[in-house]
């Protein structure tokens, strides 16, 4: 086991459930966290500590509230020390025609894909510089780099994402802390899951490389991330088999 901390959001399933398993294969300790699946994440954090010996804490409750924020950071750093790396993956999508969206759906989705990196960032960079050190990765997506048709307020959010990575990336720059983002395309998980097999099929036809991504690609391209070096900052990585 390795001396670090990582905070991982979104972790019960998916994406982040894949980045949680790659870094406790690589020693790291962790606090992982979802708001809706706690039988999902404390077998998670079960399985990980009896498979790869590492502190795993789970902490159910949502990222986009800073009041659960603050205690979540506070916890972590009283159990198994103040953290090192976060990785922001918390996410919802909403497919659908923006004048059918409501203020109430709109909300929702800045406050899980937005709103939750402010929180999170926050309570996080303050025992970072004063370590003079720290890794942030932030999960996003091609469309916040081009939009997509009936998925506004997520592309919306992700854009955001790219926007948030590149700025706070120049302002931790002299402290030695790293911001990036991935930028995923089409990853087989839950999210995507609400395709017709028909229209799976008709996806992967327009990826160069011809299928969707996976979990275990992103996870190992988040552990590389964080393991480079510290010149290595301000960039949202795609990964998207050549589509975008």
């Amino acid at each position: 086991m390795n001396n670090e901390v990582a905070f991982i959001t979104g972790a019960s399933h998916g994406i982040g459930r894949a980045i949680a398993i790659e870094f406790a294969r690589a020693g790291y300790a962790l606090a992982i966290n979802c708001r809706h699946s706690a039988d999902e994440l404390n077998n998670l954090a079960e399985e990980l500590n009896k498979t790869f010996h590492v502190p795993c804490i789970p902490l159910v409750g949502d990222v986009g509230d800073e009041d659960f924020v603050k205690h979540a950071f506070l916890r972590t750093e009283q159990t198994i020390g103040a953290v090192t790396i976060l990785v922001n993956n918390a996410g919802i999508s909403h497919i659908g025609l923006l004048s059918d969206m409501s203020l109430l759906e709109w909300e929702r989705i800045i406050r899980t894909n937005l709103t939750s990196l402010f929180c999170c960032c926050k309570h996080a960079i303050p025992k970072m510089v004063h370590s003079k050190s720290g890794r942030i990765l932030n999960i996003s997506s091609v469309w916040g780099n081009v939009g997509a048709s009936c998925e506004v307020a997520y592309s919306a959010s992700k854009g955001g994402v790219n926007a948030f990575t590149k700025a706070l990336a120049k302002e931790l720059a002299p402290s030695g802390i790293t911001v990036n983002a991935i930028a995923c395309g089409v990853i087989d998980t839950r999210m995507n899951q609400c395709f017709s097999e028909e229209e799976r099929t008709q996806l992967a036809e327009e990826i160069p490389a011809g299928r969707f991504g996976n979990a275990q690609e992103v996870a190992q391209l988040a552990l590389s991330i964080v393991t480079s070096s510290s010149y290595l900052t301000g960039q949202i990585i795609t990964l998207d088999g050549g589509w975008q």
